[in-house]
């Protein structure tokens, strides 16, 4: 009997290519894009479960008051907080504080920047992070140790097998020897953690530095809490230690004890949107609302392929209603009839999951690049995920085939084989899920015109200077003396306009003007900055060698400093940083440029040349003739003066683009999922059609005969299915708006939503759907009546 049933389902199969491959097409494409979610949201939700002391591990959290009357919370500390809380806190029973760093290393002849993370001894104990050889306990004792990960000792040795070799790390002007003491796993991809090298914390203390401030935020500091220990508690007496600690000091006499501490769970890390500054060793984290939309839309395009392989199973079941009759007459019975259909339908599934697989297999380096993960296939077998799998199609196969197995078994013999089957036209559950999934479709195609529309707003939005061309290098700590010589031999190459220096950072500070007191974005710039840059001065002048004095009491600032400040009238206005005991006065007010990302409003900004800032960065405008060779000429200066030192250079604008790399995927991403929405949706749609015209061949032979033409009854065919769309597109407008105007309020520089998002999206909705039903109208509509009409 099985032998049997499969054999009929193969030939039905075969007999109707078109219909089965769709069917086929549709399952996969929903089964491809659920395995790539599931693979997707396994990662994030997988993220960090490996570590040993999870629950009890947590990160140091600093919430601190805006002006505008909003808290920012990040996830830095300074180098006392650690050490500090473990003292004082009897909770804490243990720290480790992690700093990332760039060095030099040098590789025979070859010399290669690394990002290599300080940590104190402690940090392969705390963190489950799994060595090849080394003491957990002891691998950072010793100040000149070096742990590896097994990337980097393959990359400097070619082998993993490296314990008690020596590399070389530029320290200030020299390089020193470090002994390799052991080698570690290469971070796991679902590890908020990610290293290269470690070394220990120890070393710069062993160099003199020091750092008592308790005021002061720049690293990451995580501390292990005893079992029992309450961590809200505990971040409770962190604020009261701090504060303790600041009154003691002396040194903050007009702090205003507004700071609080708090413990961040190590595992909520990586999906708290609330928390940006992710560095010094973490991995970035993600938004848990990109997992939600993932998985909607993959649960969305699978539920809407089961829906088309019902409404085309039915609408072909006419064709079969003989086969139905017979089979009854000669004894079928009705559960053996349901499990015909139903093996086809597992069939259909079995076939579409091992497309699936396959399809996967091939777009899953694409995806992964668009995601930024590094998944793989095998990420799929576990005991629970292969069970899920099965779950999933059986009832993929269950809930694609039961409807039409109970319909079509139900047909009466005697009027299948008079031809006399009629099924429905008034379906109205198949019309409302083809409305919802062309709704849904809709709202995704308005919000790739947004998402495009927002990303090219932002790629192209003057930035306040000219980043064309601009090039950009750094020289060093080592390269400040040698910064004059440098410049003077890039002046003369023919390819370069204007160069210019800065000391490479937007520093964070605050000073008073008058009795209030501003925080503001802090630079040290030279002569050239702001010619280079072509940024203009809109009041007062620029920094000049004719004004001995701009040095050590001259500043200039953008005209969010001056709002911020509520000056009227900047030029000569006076700004007293207490903290240096000195007071500037302001020589100019530039026009607000873009420093930072598009994604934060412009923020007020100081210029100086204070000469304890180090201009260690060199910008370089290019002019458009032959730019690599004139890249070569400066790379050569560079190494003759530096040669201690790999040259890396980035133009401005490519760094600018990179800003928005998160946005740019997205939209590649919502733009892949509209495609497919709106695919799958047609597939729905060309099978109601066509369930339609089936049950409509008579009337349609009748018109015919009566002299109606093809252009009347291809009209008369589709008009329902306009209909349709056009409400799926009233609903879409409201709901596309809402979450469009949502999703952009996190900019503050953003684009208004026009009318035409909507019109356009409509207008490719009805179109698509007109082409789709077009096709099956008319073919329809061309039949000749007397085929339809010859049993009547």
């Amino acid at each position: 009997m099985l032998r049997n049933y499969l054999k009929i389902a193969v030939r039905n199969l075969t007999r109707n290519k078109v219909f089965s491959l769709i069917n086929i097409a549709g399952l996969s494409l929903g089964l491809t894009c659920c395995m790539l979610i599931v693979l997707y949201t396994k990662d994030e939700a997988s993220f960090d479960q490996f570590q040993e002391h999870k629950n009890s591990l947590y990160r140091i959290m600093v919430s601190m008051p805006e002006e505008d009357g909003s808290t920012r919370t990040i996830g830095s500390t300074n180098a006392v907080h650690g050490p500090g809380f473990k003292q004082g806190i009897p909770e804490v029973s243990d720290f480790v504080r992690a700093q990332s760093n760039s060095f030099v290393v040098r590789k025979g002849n070859e010399l290669l920047n690394e990002d290599i993370l300080f940590a104190d001894k402690s940090f392969f104990s705390v963190f489950t992070m799994p060595l090849i050889s080394g003491d957990p306990q002891t691998v950072l004792s010793d100040i000149h140790s070096i742990v590896l990960s097994e990337e980097l000792a393959k990359k400097y040795f070619n082998t993993t097998d490296a314990v008690g070799k020596t590399m070389e790390l530029k320290i200030d002007d020299k390089f020193e020897s470090f002994i390799v003491s052991g080698i570690a796993k290469n971070c796991p991809q679902n590890s908020s953690v990610q290293f290269k090298a470690v070394l220990p914390f120890a070393f710069q203390e062993a160099r003199g530095w020091t750092d008592t401030e308790w005021l002061g935020f720049y690293m990451n500091t995580f501390i292990l809490l005893h079992d029992k220990a309450n961590y809200q508690a505990v971040g409770k007496k962190m604020t009261q230690y701090f504060n303790a600690k600041i009154k003691e000091s002396g040194m903050y006499k007009d702090f205003d004890y507004k700071i609080r501490f708090s413990l961040q769970p190590f595992l909520a890390m990586h999906l708290d949107p609330g928390v940006k500054d992710l560095r010094n060793g973490l991995g970035h984290g993600s938004a848990p609302v990109y997992s939600y939309i993932l998985s909607g839309i993959a649960i969305f395009i699978l539920i809407i392929a089961c829906i088309n392989f019902v409404n085309l199973t039915v609408a072909r079941s006419l064709n079969r209603a003989k086969e139905i009759g017979v089979r009854k007459v000669v004894g079928s019975l009705r559960k053996q009839l349901v499990y015909q259909f139903l093996g086809e339908s597992f069939l259909l599934a079995f076939i579409s999951f091992s497309l699936a697989i396959v399809l996967t297999q091939i777009v899953l380096p694409t995806f992964n690049d668009l995601a930024n993960k590094q998944l793989a296939l095998s990420y799929l077998l576990d005991t629970n995920l292969v069970a899920g799998y099965i779950a999933l199609f059986f009832a993929t196969g269950l809930i694609a085939g039961f409807y039409p197995a109970l319909i079509l078994s139900g047909f009466s013999p005697v009027q299948t084989l008079y031809n006399r089957t009629r099924l429905t036209q008034k379906n109205y559950l198949t019309r409302g899920l083809v409305v919802f999934q062309f709704a849904l479709s809709v709202c995704l195609v308005i919000g790739t015109i947004v998402i495009y529309s927002q990303f090219k707003y932002l790629t192209n939005k003057d930035l306040g200077y000219n980043d064309k061309n601009l090039m950009s290098f750094s020289v060093g700590r080592g390269g400040n003396e040698k910064m004059g010589v440098i410049r003077e031999e890039l002046a003369g190459l023919a390819g370069i306009k204007s160069i210019a220096a800065f000391n490479g950072n937007y520093n964070g500070t605050g000073a008073k003007i008058g009795e209030k007191e501003i925080s503001f974005g802090y630079i040290g710039v030279d002569d050239n900055f702001l010619k280079t840059l072509q940024i203009p001065v809109l009041k007062g002048r620029n920094f000049s060698k004719s004004y001995g004095s701009d040095a050590v009491q001259s500043v200039v600032v953008n005209e969010a400093f001056v709002k911020k400040a509520g000056w009227s009238d900047p030029i000569g206005k006076e700004i007293n940083f207490e903290w240096k005991k000195q007071k500037m006065n302001v020589i100019g007010v530039i026009r607000d440029y873009h420093f930072a990302s598009l994604k934060d409003t412009i923020k007020p900004l100081l210029l100086t040349q204070d000469p304890n800032y180090k201009l260690g960065t060199i910008y370089v405008k290019l002019g458009s003739e032959d730019i690599p060779a004139t890249v070569k000429a400066i790379e050569k200066i560079f190494r003759k003066h530096i040669p201690l030192m790999p040259f890396e250079y980035k133009f401005e604008d490519v760094t600018n683009l990179k800003r928005y790399e998160s946005e740019s995927k997205w939209k590649q991403m919502i733009t892949l999922a509209a495609v497919l929405s709106i695919f799958v949706s047609c597939i729905g749609l060309f099978g109601l059609a066509t369930f339609n015209a089936e049950t409509r061949v008579k009337e349609i032979g009748i018109r015919k005969v009566l002299g109606a033409s093809v252009a009347s009854i291809t009209a008369l065919l589709s008009i329902d299915f306009v209909k349709l769309v056009l409400i799926s597109i009233l609903l879409a407008m409201p709901v596309a708006y809402y979450a469009s105007d949502y999703w952009l309020r996190d900019f503050p520089y953003r684009i208004h939503i026009s009318w035409w998002y909507f019109a356009a999206a409509a207008l490719l909705a009805i179109s698509v759907a007109l082409l789709t039903i077009g096709y099956q109208s008319i073919k329809s509509a061309m039949l000749n009546p007397v085929a339809s009409l010859k049993s009547e």
